[in-house]
């Protein structure tokens, strides 16, 4: 089975898990939030939805899905009979989703079992995922097999927050470095219209956002050529998603002011202009950084 099968069989089970346990409602949201919610291209959306279709779980109404009846365990597939490899790469993405969606918030409690349950792989896959994972002080192990989600405190924000300037400060350096014949410098134009694009539509595509944010810092990191730097920023990002607490009501105007600021940056790379770029890349951080200790603070009170 390819690796695109996969991911869009385990995306059914998610959504059939969802719509089963009320998480996801009728009418469903649009495929856009779909795609966010599961970080997940529309093309998957699409093809999800098309299969419960099909199932008679769903049906079309003009723009929307509607639940006509509660999914049942055959409407899905059977992962579990996959490679570990293929399991683990699975699970990574349901455990991430499962943060993002705030299915796991601060202080939950839950099993190995449940966990494997949820994303349809093997206990011995979470297990090993979880064991990886805890050295980030995300999560604990209360006891076997049991697991408890972390809180933590403003300290440990500026501290991420610490390595995620030298991180991404580091790629910015290299990337106005690249030779002018590189093709990252038009994926950087490129980029840049896509957000002048989305600024002037941000009425209804505020959270189109998030898929923008990820295309930026990749595109910038991608510049320092070292994994390590990738998946360093993989984890930061799940942890500032983790302690986004509030309520989304003013969800639009931070992401208003970060594409703005990501303009800045793209600006003063594409014309080369080195101090620029560095202050506006340290400009919006710092917006970030300060957003998160907000969102830790309006949770501890």
């Amino acid at each position: 089975m390819s690796r695109t099968q996969d991911l869009r069989h385990n995306v059914i089970n998610q959504m059939i898990d969802g719509i089963a346990k009320g998480h996801i409602t009728s009418p469903l949201p649009s495929q856009a939030s779909l795609a966010e919610m599961y970080s997940i291209s529309r093309t998957t959306v699409r093809n999800t939805l098309s299969h419960l279709h099909q199932c008679g779980v769903l049906e079309k109404v003009g723009d929307y899905y509607i639940i006509v009846r509660t999914p049942r365990v055959e409407d899905g597939f059977d992962c579990v009979s996959q490679s570990s490899d293929a399991q683990a790469e699975i699970f990574e993405h349901a455990f991430f989703q499962m943060i993002n969606q705030r299915q796991l918030r601060a202080g939950d409690s839950f099993s190995e079992l449940q966990l494997a349950r949820a994303a349809n792989v093997s206990a011995v896959v979470v297990r090993e995922f979880l064991l990886r994972f805890c050295r980030y002080n995300l999560i604990v192990n209360i006891r076997r097999g049991q697991w408890s989600m972390n809180k933590f405190d403003q300290n440990y924000a500026e501290k991420l927050f610490e390595l995620r300037e030298m991180l991404e400060t580091h790629a910015l350096n290299r990337f106005l470095n690249l030779a002018h014949s590189d093709e990252r410098w038009l994926q950087a134009k490129e980029l840049l219209a896509r957000h002048r694009q989305l600024r002037d539509t941000i009425g209804n595509s505020y959270r189109m956002f998030s898929q923008l944010d990820r295309d930026f810092h990749t595109l910038i990191l991608s510049a320092a050529n070292n994994p390590f730097f990738n998946q360093s920023l993989e984890i930061i990002s799940v942890i500032f998603h983790f302690h986004y607490q509030w309520d989304e009501s003013d969800l639009k105007q931070r992401n208003i002011v970060a594409i703005e600021e990501h303009m800045a940056i793209l600006s003063a790379l594409i014309f080369r202009n080195d101090l620029d770029a560095v202050r506006e890349l340290r400009r919006h951080l710092d917006t970030a950084k300060q957003s998160m200790i907000r969102s830790i603070t309006q949770y501890s009170d």
